[in-house]
């Protein structure tokens, strides 16, 4: 068996990478950069970008199963062409705002009308998408200046995310399953700040701040924090529509809400927390 794993790279990608070689499955790696990925050397690494469909054909080769990391604008063109290369199984990566009806996602509608067996992986927030908001200034002043500071999220560690991808990418039964992943429980900003402080086992200082100020921020920062800041902080909705009068939209966001038994129903093991997370990266603070 051989499987290809597309957004490889990523947060998700790089834990479904590992978690495959883990159960000895034999990977091949979509990048659009090879020379940077900084891949295990067991892996077959091979260029392509998944905007490019001629670019990713070649990686279809020999290959039975996939891991879809999600471009809208190409996903029909690029599972065509994975099924014609044979590949019978793939696991999309979506997102929970679609079990809470906050959006359409055209990959899964896609995925659905290919000709292979599919599962949807539906994570919430992710724990990591702050690490590249916030690591910055907690390396350099052990400070973050966010708003919300009391307001509860439910975020989800990315190895949980991969996990589910990979027990539906390596067992049957979850063909037609879509599956939302959460964490353990609700968290704060207040709280996520403590956690990172303990796993550091210094002090973090959290300062609350408008949320103009923190798109000011961001938007200064560049990258990922420039690209997110109005969606993250309640400017614009999913789709890119301002919210109307302001901050947030009046949307029903209880399924976000909640714990999910998804990920303990697959994996067969609780969620990790939010400490078990900042523990995991305490380097990337550092």
């Amino acid at each position: 068996m051989k499987i290809l794993v597309t957004g490889a790279t990523g947060f998700v990608g790089r834990n479904v990478v590992d978690q495959l070689l883990g159960a000895g499955v034999e990977v091949r790696a979509l990048t659009r950069n090879p020379a940077t990925a900084g891949l295990p050397p067991q892996v077959e690494v091979v260029r392509g970008d998944l905007a490019k469909p001629e670019s990713v054909a070649p990686a279809f080769d020999g290959v039975d199963r996939m891991y879809l990391f999600p471009v809208e604008e190409t996903a029909r063109e690029i599972l065509a062409l994975a099924g014609q290369a044979g590949i019978r199984r793939v696991v999309d990566l979506s997102g929970a705002s679609v079990t809470a009806g906050l959006h359409t996602n055209p990959v899964e509608q896609a995925v659905e009308e290919s000709a292979m067996a599919w599962t949807h992986v539906r994570p919430c927030g992710f724990m990591a998408n702050m690490l590249q908001i916030w690591a910055p200034s907690v390396r350099a002043e052990r400070v973050v200046r966010y708003p919300f500071a009391d307001e509860p999220a439910m975020l989800v560690h990315e190895a949980d995310i991969a996990a589910v991808a990979v027990a539906a990418l390596l067992q049957d039964g979850h063909h037609g399953r879509a599956y939302t992943v959460t964490g353990p429980g609700l968290v704060t900003v207040r709280e996520q700040v403590a956690a990172i402080g303990a796993a550091l086992g210094e002090e973090v200082r959290y300062e609350e701040v408008t949320r103009e100020r923190a798109r000011e921020l961001m938007k200064a920062q560049g990258g990922f924090a420039a690209e997110s800041a109005d969606l993250m902080l309640g400017f614009v909705e999913y789709g890119g529509d301002a919210p109307e009068g302001g901050g947030y939209a009046e949307q029903d966001w209880s399924a976000l809400m909640r714990v999910w038994p998804d990920a303990e129903q697959v994996t067969g093991r609780p969620p990790r927390t939010y400490a078990e997370w900042a523990r995991d990266h305490v380097a990337d603070f550092r």
